[in-house]
C-alpha cells in the first residue's frame, strides 16, 4: 500500500502520547489528518483536528481514507473493526502484541470489506516529500529522499539503516512500505513487491527481510518474473534453528524459514542479496545501469 499525500488521514488513539507525537510529526511533514478518534475525548479539537467517539463517525463527517491505529493490543480489534466496517481504504496497524485470534478476525473482516491492512507490528509507510504514517523518520533528509528505489522491511530499524545507506550513495526512495514483524500480517513482502512492481514511480526494488516463516520465498517467485531489479538483505544468518529471535515471526524450524532457504530462492530468482545492509547502494547503482 502506497499513501499519497493528498489521503484523509484518521488516527485511531490520538490523544494518548504516542499518538499526539506522532500525529504532530505526521502533520508537519504534510500529512493530511483529517480528524482522530478516542470515544472518551470526542467532541474536543486535537492536533487541530476534531476528535470522534469512532472511526464510523469520522467517516460521516467529511471521511478518510486510510486510518493509522496508536491503540494498546487488547483494544485493537475493536477500533480495526469500527474503521473497516466505517469503509477505510487502509488500516496501519503498528501495534504490537496483539492476541493472534484477534488479528485473524480483523483480517478475515479486512478481506471482506476489501480494505488493505499493513501490520501488525509495523513502523509504518512512507512515501518520501509527500506523506508518512506510523513512526518512521521521515522528516529526516539524511533518511528519507524521494527517489526511485521502493523499500519493503519486515524491521523498522533495519529498513531505516537501508535507507540512510541508499541517500548517502546517491539515491531516493518511492515509497518505504513497512510490512511488519509478526507472522501474521496483513500484507506480505509478495504483495508489497507487486505493488511497487506496477507502480510508475519505482524504478528497482530492495527487501529486507528475516530468517522465519517462507514469505521471502514466496516473493522470490514473483521478482524472477519482474523486469524491474531487486536487492535483499536476509538478516539472522548466523540464528540456530528452533529459537526466536527478534521480531515473532523469526523463528526457524528446521530448514523451513531458513537463511540458506531464503538466500537461494532469492538468488535463484535473480535477486542480488547482499551481505551487508552497507552494500545496498553498490548493488542499486549497478543494477540501474544494466
Amino acid at each position: 500500500m502506497i499513501v499519497r499525500g493528498d489521503a484523509g488521514v484518521l488516527v485511531q488513539g490520538i490523544t494518548g502520547k504516542q499518538g499526539t507525537f506522532w500525529t504532530e510529526r505526521m502533520q508537519e511533514y504534510g500529512t493530511r489528518v483529517v480528524g482522530g478518534v478516542n470515544p472518551k475525548k470526542a467532541g474536543i479539537t486535537h492536533c487541530t483536528v476534531p476528535v470522534y467517539a469512532s472511526a464510523g463517525e469520522a467517516m460521516a463527517d467529511g471521511g478518510f481514507d486510510v486510518s493509522v491505529l496508536f491503540i494498546p493490543p487488547l483494544g485493537v480489534r475493536e477500533a480495526a473493526l469500527d474503521a473497516i466496517e466505517a469503509g477505510a481504504k487502509g488500516l496501519v496497524i503498528l501495534t504490537e502484541h496483539i492476541p493472534v485470534h484477534d488479528v485473524m478476525y480483523v483480517l478475515a473482516a479486512a478481506r471482506e470489506r476489501g480494505t488493505r491492512v499493513v501490520g501488525p507490528n509495523t513502523a509504518g509507510l512512507v512515501t518520501p516529500g509527500e506523506c508518512f504514517l506510523g513512526f518512521m523518520p521521515a522528516f529526516t533528509g539524511s533518511i528519507f529522499h524521494a527517489g526511485r528505489i521502493g523499500v519493503i522491511s519486515r524491521s523498522g530499524s533495519l529498513g531505516t539503516l537501508v535507507c540512510l545507506n541508499l541517500v548517502q550513495a546517491g539515491f531516493g526512495q518511492s515509497a518505504f512500505i513497512g510490512i511488519g514483524g509478526d507472522p501474521i500480517i496483513g500484507t506480505t513482502t509478495r504483495e508489497a513487491l507487486e505493488t511497487l512492481d506496477r507502480d510508475p514511480g519505482t524504478d528497482a526494488v530492495v527487501i529486507i527481510g528475516e530468517i522465519g516463516g517462507s514469505m521471502e520465498e514466496e516473493a522470490a517467485a514473483y521478482a524472477a518474473t519482474m523486469t524491474k531489479p531487486v536487492a535483499a538483505f536476509i538478516a539472522g544468518g548466523a540464528s540456530p534453528a528452533g529459537r526466536r529471535m527478534g521480531h515473532a515471526g523469526a523463528i526457524v524450524i528446521g530448514d523451513k524459514g531458513s537463511y540458506a532457504s531464503k538466500h537461494a530462492a532469492l538468488s535463484e530468482a535473480g535477486v542480488t542479496v547482499l551481505d551487508t545492509p552497507s552494500d545496498v547502494g553498490k548493488a542499486m547503482a549497478r543494477a540501474l545501469r544494466h
